[in-house]
């Protein structure tokens, strides 16, 4: 504490002040109190100027003590004033939410992976930096690179690099995408063993906002039906839901091509070799089981009954020689309630010219139930249409209810006749015979059905992955145009996602997603009069469970300036 001393035309007025430091190093102070003027100081601490300098001294004393022991106390006193403006242009607002990422970042040592490409590029803008708030903001505020920017401002650690920065440092990374991939999953085990010993593989396309194909940009079938040009994206997980590796290919391309190149990458550079592949029946086609039956590998792949030989398939759909799956008790399916909850399975050898295989049938009576109540309001709707005269149908679309509608257009002597359109019975009947069934094909034949059958129900996360991917993280539309820009814009939205999968992870899973975003997005704070930080937010289980496990913690009613910079440290892993 200091005394302050200013002098007008008409004044000359006392104060107590504090100095500090600016985050950008310069020096300043604040008033902590006013003393008054002197004209009304020397009635009352006179009679001479000597006099009232005195008496501050001894008050500026005093509010140093005062301040010492309130500091002590951990007491933290911050005067504010009512006819005072607020500073122009300052910034009061900071994003924290970060900090959890920015923990998992470090973890994964994505900083050496950049300073390795420093070292190769000579380039002098910092790429960890531009890196690191490329990935938060895509979680917490997924916008352009422009955008992302002005975003990363709002941080506590403000960007030390130029928005021209971000463009140059895209080409860097869509060039290295395989290599940070690769040391990415490297460094992952730092976090803990990875359950790479099953891995998931799926593919989806990404549309932009473009009307004409370029490079890999084709048209394709779209997942969302749009009339614009795609790019593809494959991509493996492991059995807990952490994103491994991905590839892209053009957009006209079959998604079946694109798994034996990044596999041979995972079994290469990432030295995984002994795995369990598990996918869809569209990627699990003859010549991809024959592929992951080599090695110390082996697949479980979903089949589609529909497409079994006919001997096969009167053998899955047939209700005798189930078992429950709990603990195989023999169970004939027309005898089971309609309410019934358990699952139940058949199997037998299932050989090809070059595979011996088990065909796996499950049946669950709450999936066809399901599946029943699904079909009766398409049924609904297909007499509807009958009844209104619309019968269009749609053919991308699998689960058109126009499916259940008929055609006759010939007389029984067949003679010309006009067209009529009826409710395909038939169709619908033969449809509800696959109601609560599912099958998979498998090489593990020794292996129990539950651990099977385990492994395939987990096919889930990984469209949850893409789900995320595209709607919380806001993948798509792409709006780049370069290829090597265009990798850079997906590596950064996989890193975000497998920063995420690990976050989430170390919460043991207990939070969904929409919870956990919704909190980091909240983690927000007020610097007050720069002397320290405020937390906006709602003290919860699931941030104490964010500050546990991540080793540090935001949650006090006030946080100082140095020991903010402590939390910053920390979530770095430089205590």
């Amino acid at each position: 504490m200091n005394l302050h001393i200013t002098k007008s035309k008409n004044a000359e007025s006392f104060y107590i002040c504090k100095s500090y430091t600016k985050a950008n190093g310069s020096t300043t102070s604040a008033i902590v109190r006013k003393l008054g003027t002197l004209e009304h100081l020397l009635a009352e601490h006179g009679p001479t100027r000597d006099d009232v300098v005195a008496w501050a001294k001894n008050e500026v004393q005093i509010e140093t003590e005062k301040y010492n022991k309130e500091k002590e106390a951990k007491t933290v006193l911050i005067p504010f004033h009512a006819d005072r403006h607020l500073d122009y242009d300052k910034q009061v607002f900071f994003r924290g939410g970060y900090l959890f990422l920015q923990s998992v970042y470090y973890q994964l040592q994505i900083n050496k992976i950049c300073r390795k490409l420093k070292q190769n590029y000579k380039f002098r803008y910092d790429i960890n930096a531009i890196l690191s708030d490329l990935v938060y903001t895509r979680i917490l505020e997924p916008c352009s690179k422009r955008s992302s920017f002005k975003a990363a401002s709002e941080f506590l650690e403000k960007p030390s690099y130029e928005l021209h920065d971000v463009y140059r440092a895209l080409d860097v990374l869509g060039a290295e995408c395989d290599l940070i991939q690769e040391e990415v999953y490297k460094n992952s085990h730092f976090l803990g063993k990875r359950n790479d010993k099953i891995l998931y593989y799926d593919c989806s396309n990404y549309y932009f906002e473009i009307e004409q194909e370029d490079g890999s940009k084709k048209y394709g079938k779209s997942k969302e039906h749009r009339p614009n040009p795609i790019i593809q994206m494959g991509l493996f997980m492991d059995g807990d839901g952490v994103p491994l590796a991905f590839s892209l290919f053009p957009g006209n391309a079959n998604e079946q091509t694109s798994l034996k190149p990044l596999e041979k990458k995972v079994l290469g550079d990432f030295g995984c070799q002994k795995f369990v592949y598990c996918s869809d029946a569209g990627l699990g086609s003859e010549s991809i089981r024959e592929y992951n039956h080599m090695g110390e590998r082996a697949y479980i792949v979903t089949q589609s009954i529909k497409k079994l030989k006919k001997e096969e398939k009167e053998w899955a759909l047939s209700p005798q020689g189930f078992k429950r799956v709990s603990d195989d008790t023999p169970v004939d399916l027309a005898e089971l309630p309609e309410d019934d909850k358990g699952l139940y399975y058949k199997d037998e050898p299932y050989t090809t010219k070059k595979l011996h295989q088990r065909l796996i049938v499950t049946y669950s009576p709450k999936y066809a139930v399901y599946q029943k109540s699904i079909r009766d309001k398409q049924v609904e709707r297909a007499q509807k249409m009958l009844d209104s005269g619309n019968t269009k149908k749609n053919r991308k679309n699998p689960n058109d209810p126009t499916r259940f509608i008929g055609t006759v257009a010939v007389t029984k002597e067949g003679e010309a006749a006009d067209v009529k359109k009826y409710l395909d019975e038939n169709k619908i009947s033969e449809e509800a015979r696959y109601d609560g069934l599912y099958a998979v094909c498998t090489d593990l034949l020794d292996d129990g059905i539950g651990d099977i059958l385990k492994v395939s129900e987990g096919r889930w996360q990984i469209e949850e992955c893409f789900r995320i991917m595209k709607t919380d993280f806001s993948a798509r539309p792409v709006y780049l145009q370069d290829e090597n820009r265009i990798k850079a814009h997906f590596l950064i939205c996989f890193l975000a996602l497998a920063i995420y999968r690990f976050l989430e992870k170390k919460l043991g899973s207990g939070y969904t997603c929409e919870e956990l975003l919704d909190t980091l997005k909240s983690m927000n704070f007020a610097e007050v009069q720069e002397q320290g930080f405020i937390p906006l937010y709602k003290r919860e289980p699931v941030t104490d469970a964010l500050h546990e496990a991540c080793g540090f913690r935001t949650d006090y009613q006030f946080i100082t300036k140095s020991k903010m910079k402590t939390i910053q440290k920390q979530s770095k892993g430089r205590e």
